[in-house]
């Protein structure tokens, strides 16, 4: 058998969701630690949560206030499975060390924050505001070492997984590419006909993808830097994106009421994920085929408690768990 037809085998038998109270009003952000052993959670009501898993359960382990505005979006240390860091409209990004369920660190910026994201190698962290500033801070001593002011939207930002060069992506549509330390352009690659919204990197370094308004996710060579492969099963602007721990599989969501699972090296659809409003965060497990995402539930439940819920799918069917036991 295939590799497609054994993801899709895989994902028939396994294809449950599950949903969990996580904060009073719309979640930003997901991400699992290094371990996957936490989840965290980001969201408009200015908290982030952290859930543990256990076999497929997830329970809350602690809840991180600090924050005066909203978290839009959190990262895990790579490599330090109980430091994460939030990135919040306060002008402020903070670090949080699970152990203690205490703020580790405050750093302030220049603006309203967006984004954010961990150096490979742990050493950095940096920040994009509304103002397309970027900063970057040193983890050793929580102060910036770097900013770069950029003159198009910025709207992602990340690392290749060999620490040396710097991506974000525009509101031009196109992908640029700095050297780092020294944040010298070296390339702008043009691959959507609107404003590319999301990045990430596979954990194998092989590839990245892009999502963009044009509805299309496009997967890229990294050491060519070419487009090798265009998924185009959304209609609507591609808004997160993530890669499985093992690289075959490509999570991409939208305003579609579905998330998008995707062979990487074929392009094929091995499955949907049913949602009931738009995606805004997916985040593959390190380990297992188990898809955290969270929707914009806020406006479209008439009840308050289904609102901020963190979702898991892939799960065992109820079925095949009972057959199993017998």
């Amino acid at each position: 058998m295939d590799e497609v037809l054994k993801l899709q085998q895989h994902f028939k038998q396994n294809s449950r969701q599950k949903e969990y109270g996580a904060h009073s009003a719309k979640v930003h952000s997901v991400a699992w630690n290094c371990d996957g052993r936490k989840l965290a959670s980001g969201s408009f009501d200015q908290t982030a949560n952290v859930f543990c898993l256990d076999k497929d359960r997830l329970s809350r382990e602690q809840s991180y206030k600090g924050h005066t505005d909203s978290v839009d979006q959190l990262c895990w240390h790579p490599n330090h499975p109980d430091l994460f860091a939030t990135a919040s409209g306060d002008k402020t990004v903070r670090t949080w060390d699970s152990r203690s369920g205490k703020c580790a660190a405050t750093m302030q910026t220049k603006g309203e924050n967006i984004n954010i994201c961990w150096s490979p190698n742990g050493r950095t962290i940096a920040v994009g505001n509304k103002e397309d500033l970027v900063t970057f801070f040193d983890t050793k001593t929580w102060k910036a070492k770097a900013q770069e002011q950029f003159k198009v939207e910025v709207n992602e930002i990340s690392w290749n997984n060999s620490n040396d060069l710097f991506f974000l992506t525009t509101g031009l549509g196109t992908v640029n590419i700095l050297s780092f330390p020294e944040l010298n352009q070296i390339q702008s690659l043009t691959g959507h006909t609107a404003n590319c919204i999301c990045i990430e990197f596979d954990p194998s370094g092989r590839y990245f993808a892009t999502g963009s308004a044009d509805a299309l996710v496009n997967l890229w060579d990294v050491t060519e830097l070419v487009c090798v492969r265009t998924f185009s099963r959304l209609d609507w602007p591609v808004r997160t994106l993530s890669f499985s721990h093992d690289g075959h599989l490509l999570a991409s969501a939208s305003e579609d009421h579905f998330i998008d699972i995707s062979s990487v090296h074929t392009g094929k659809k091995i499955c949907e994920v049913k949602c009931e409003s738009p995606t805004f965060t997916v985040a593959w497990h390190p380990k297992h085929h188990l898809l955290a995402f969270a929707c914009d539930d806020k406006e479209k439940y008439k009840h308050d408690r289904d609102a901020g819920t963190v979702k898991l799918f892939g799960l065992p069917n109820e079925s095949s768990t009972s057959s199993e036991k017998k």
